[in-house]
């Protein structure tokens, strides 16, 4: 515990150098093969659950962003990403409530999920619109509770997960209900 307060300190200390590195952190996180959970949780035992929270959004923000401008920059990127989402989610329709909870699940593909939004997005501004409100679940949660959410026994990880996967059902159902009754 000694550690984190002098990690803190040395943060505060840093002036705006630490919340610009932990920004970029958010960026640098997939080449470092890090989950956007532990990131998160580390913003908030660093800077408190509103700066943290704030600070995930913006490197979350900016890290759809450069997955918008690598999916199109890079048509390989762009096709193995493809062939990711027809090997884990084949022939399924997202709605974009679906992929809100998919991004609060820890460790799920963040660049998949951004994928999706891209398909199902007409423009970069409405796919960043989207991108931004689905990321404000998993900054504020994980910034919040990820602490908790270690620490809990393997049965309450259990629990949450399911309680997850149940609303993700309820909204898949209702967004089939829906292009049901729009056919």
């Amino acid at each position: 515990m000694e550690e984190l307060a002098e990690v803190q300190y040395l943060i505060e200390e840093s002036g705006w150098l630490g919340p610009a590195l932990f920004i970029l952190l958010h960026l640098i996180r997939p080449l470092l093969f890090l989950p956007v959970i532990l990131v998160c949780v580390a913003g908030g035992l660093l800077f408190g659950f509103l700066e943290g929270a704030i600070l995930s959004f913006i490197g979350l923000t900016l890290m759809s962003f450069v997955s918008y401008a690598l999916i199109y920059r890079f048509p390989t990127f762009k096709q193995k990403l493809s062939k990711l989402k027809d090997k884990v989610l084949p022939d399924r329709h997202l709605s974009v409530g679906q992929i809100m909870v998919l991004r609060i699940m820890p460790f799920v593909h963040f660049h998949l999920l951004s994928f999706y939004l891209m398909e199902m997005t007409e423009t970069r501004k409405e796919y960043m619109i989207y991108s931004m409100l689905g990321v404000i679940a998993p900054a504020v949660i994980y910034t919040a509770f990820g602490g908790a959410i270690h620490e809990l026994p393997w049965y309450g990880t259990a629990i949450l997960f399911i309680l997850l996967l149940v609303v993700y059902k309820i909204i898949g159902k209702m967004h089939n209900d829906k292009m049901d009754t729009i056919s």
